[in-house]
């Protein structure tokens, strides 16, 4: 495990080098074997969700052919924020392994706990949700739900 987690370190130290984005690292491992291993890319590709762990959850269920990456396990440089903690579960990986915590990301001037805060109710949202055209988009659902055969996940 730790040479897994040495490998989500080197990531980040690449990526920091590059000027690539944070200091985020990521390994994606099923059965022992490395699946795809990642660095935070935000500022290389313009792109907000070019996280570490977004970045090998993509590269693992492409290497697998398959987007469910149940029995894989994670190893990160830094707690996952929402955003990653999401699309792991949303993967059905089953072990996460991390570094630093969401509190050392904070003291650096990532605000992960801020979003943690937010989804916990303790901080008020910045963004204003509005519900909108609900009967179209209840049409949508319900053309999907009438398919007989349908993958759902």
């Amino acid at each position: 495990m730790k040479s897994f987690m040495e490998m989500a370190i080197e990531e980040a130290k690449f990526g920091v080098k590059q000027k690539h984005g944070g200091p985020f690292g990521a390994v994606v491992v099923y059965n022992g074997k490395i699946l795809s291993s990642a660095h935070n890319e935000v500022l290389l590709k313009n792109d907000p969700t070019c996280h570490a762990e977004i970045l090998a959850i993509r590269r693992a269920s492409k290497s697998l052919g398959n987007y469910n990456l149940n029995g894989c396990s994670i190893y990160t440089t830094c707690e996952p924020c929402p955003m990653c903690l999401s699309a792991i579960l949303w993967a059905s990986i089953n072990k996460v392994y991390f570094g630093c915590t969401k509190l050392d990301a904070e003291k650096i001037g990532f605000n992960d706990n801020l979003f943690f805060n937010i989804l916990s109710n303790n901080t008020k949202s910045h963004i204003s949700m509005s519900k909108l055209n609900r009967i179209e988009c209840l049409e949508v659902f319900n053309l999907w739900n009438r398919l007989d055969e349908k993958t759902s996940y």
